[in-house]
């Protein structure tokens, strides 16, 4: 296994690999200089920092661009799989095409940011793959390119982590897999365990010396896939249930927070709509006049009244006197309205120029969630937000970072600004605020502002994005001793993106993960052929508690079949999902399942199956 990158995830994932997976890895590195302390460090990892015990540390090849010379040092041509994981996704497609070249056949994993891009480069790359080998599988075809964003992975975790009674959601085009967390039942209350119960949570949450959901926290620490026996018998522990398994059309759009256009009451301030409501009101009582008055009928009335109104009726010097007062009123009357006028202009002119900038955060706002960072994870935690209807008021120091052009389409306020000075804070109402989310790219930034936040506002809850995860057990641990009353969460990107990649990696249909506290459950798609715990067993036997169930059955032929669960559906083409599944149904070798597996479940199930000519068995 060849891994590509500049920042925390290559580290992450190579260790990850050589942990969960047992695989030899090959780590190619830029050799720059070490940032300032706080950013993601692009310098080699000293060994330390992989665990002993399993195996050598990775091989590293130093280089300043995985350039082809690069590739060759690391044996890209005899590699199973390749990672790209450059920030850059201009890199990971030059790299992408060049490994290509120099192994046709090998596994490509592709970090992009830009998702059209994305699609775009893997079918570009299984084109290649059908060039050199007509005849290929269609299965190990789609296995062979896959284009994920860790972006896109660490998204959901944050949003929920932000949000309390969140749906945690895998959306991945055709499939839909909704988890819900459920509080603990209280006493004599039965707690509802959905279509299955995917999680139990920590019981040390309450615990301010404890190390919640972390390999350190025991029996205490959260249980992935228990059996029935082991819910049952909890007490006091939240759940993780399964919801819904459905297939999905194409993601749609994030609701807009704002319509491009003003509404009414932006363009016209409430005085002038009332200065306007005046002077039509005299129009009307200047014509009833006229009526009652005159022997004029209401639409001559009308008619005269707007004449004089505008002075483009002649002098009434031969008309009673009656006649001569009412036009020297819609006279004055007029006069009013002329400013009236010119007001109304400039108002909405001004109006409509604002509707392109920023918005400001409304003097009244309160309940919203104050996001810090508008970058790459940012942008996407924020689309997420708007998916759910959740006032967002944003901050960000750069003018063009990526998500400004998103929070304006979107018609979120935001606040330019460096937030670790006085007063952004306030401006942001994060004293009004239900949680603060701080996912800039400094660790120190988010820290602070944190810390800032908590003088404003002590019982606010709050989520820090932190590179390192040890670091962020850490603060997390630190944050909830001195505010034990308010709720805190610290995440690191690296460790809840790094499962997917590692799952695709080893070239099998990794749908998404959903992160319970510091532990992270994955959904594949697997044939029933070739592994022995599932071919030929009942769904209930199959069953392994702490490592993997299966979840869902694709009970469409296997000539109609999709190749991939994880794309969006073509016109005509059906894949139907049976997630409802008999506890005594045989799995047959021509199945194709949805399983839900802890990390070293599935490295375990994929060690025992059909490994593929060019891939060694696991160690």
């Amino acid at each position: 296994m060849v891994v590509c990158g500049d920042d925390g995830l290559a580290h992450r994932l190579a260790a990850e690999l050589r942990e969960v997976y047992r695989r030899q890895v090959v780590l190619v590195v830029p050799v720059t200089e070490p940032q300032d302390h706080g950013a993601e460090p692009t310098a080699p990892v000293p060994a330390g920092q992989f665990s002993a015990g399993t195996g050598p540390p990775p091989r590293e090849v130093p280089s300043p661009a995985p350039t082809r010379e690069a590739l060759r040092r690391a044996r890209v041509e005899s590699a199973a799989a390749l990672a790209l994981l450059y920030e850059d996704d201009e890199t990971n497609l030059r790299a992408a095409l060049a490994a290509r070249r120099l192994n046709p056949g090998l596994r490509l994993v592709v970090r992009m940011y830009n998702r059209k891009l994305g699609d775009r480069l893997e079918e570009l790359l299984d084109q290649a793959v059908l060039v050199t080998e007509p005849g290929v599988d269609r299965t190990v075809l789609d296995a062979s390119t896959t284009v994920l964003s860790d972006a896109d992975t660490a998204a959901p975790a944050l949003v929920a982590t932000a949000i309390a009674d969140t749906r945690k959601v895998v959306q991945a085009g055709g499939l839909l897999l909704r988890a819900a967390e459920r509080p603990a039942p209280g006493r004599g209350e039965v707690p509802d365990p959905g279509l299955c119960t995917l999680a139990l949570l920590s019981s040390t949450t309450t615990d301010p010396a404890g190390a919640e959901g972390s390999d350190t926290s025991g029996a205490g620490g959260p249980d992935l896939l228990p059996d029935d026996r082991v819910v049952l018998a909890s007490q006091g522990r939240g759940t993780i249930v399964l919801e819904a398994v459905r297939r999905a059309g194409p993601a749609l759009p994030p609701r807009r927070l704002a319509r491009r256009g003003a509404p009414l009451g932006e363009v016209f301030s409430a005085r002038l709509r009332w200065a306007l409501a005046g002077v039509v009101a005299a129009v009307l009582v200047l014509t009833g006049t006229t009526i009652a008055l005159t022997d004029a009928g209401p639409v001559q009335a009308a008619y005269l009244t707007l004449l004089d109104l505008f002075s483009i009726n002649d002098p009434a010097l031969e008309e009673p006197t009656t006649r001569q007062v009412l036009q020297l009123l819609s006279g004055l009357v007029g006069l009013a309205l002329l400013p009236l006028l010119v007001a109304g202009a400039l108002e909405a002119l001004g109006t409509f120029r604002a509707v392109g900038a920023l918005r400001r955060p409304p003097r009244i706002l309160s309940g919203h969630i104050v996001l810090l960072g508008l970058g790459k994870i940012g942008a996407r935690v924020l689309a997420r937000l708007r998916e759910y209807d959740i006032p967002v008021v944003c901050v960000e120091q750069d003018p063009d970072a990526r998500g400004i052009p998103l929070a304006r389409d979107l018609g979120v306020p935001v606040i330019l600004g460096d937030v670790t000075e006085d007063g952004v804070l306030d401006a942001a109402r994060v004293h009004r605020a239900d949680a603060l989310l701080a996912l800039t790219s400094s660790d120190t930034t988010n820290l602070e502002a944190v810390l800032a936040a908590r003088t404003l506002h002590s019982g606010l809850r709050t989520v820090l994005r932190l590179y390192d995860d040890d670091f962020a057990t850490a603060v997390y641990r630190t944050l909830r001793s001195a505010h034990p009353d308010a709720v805190t969460r610290s995440r690191s990107v690296s460790h809840l993106a790094a499962p997917a990649f590692a799952g695709a990696m080893m070239g099998r249909q990794i749908l998404g993960a959903i992160p319970v506290e510091r532990k992270v459950l994955l959904f594949a798609a697997l044939l029933v052929a070739g592994h022995p715990q599932l071919e030929g067993r009942t769904v209930a036997e199959s069953f392994r508690a702490d490592s993997w169930r299966v979840l869902a059955l694709d009970t469409a032929d296997a000539s109609a079949r999709r190749p991939d669960l994880a794309s969006t559906p073509l016109d005509g083409e059906r894949s139907e999902l049976l997630w409802d599944l008999h506890p005594g149904y045989v799995l047959q070798p021509r199945d194709r399942v949805v399983i839900a597996a802890t990390r070293r479940g599935l490295a375990e199930l994929l060690a025992t199956g059909p490994q593929p000519a060019s891939e060694p068995a696991a160690g």
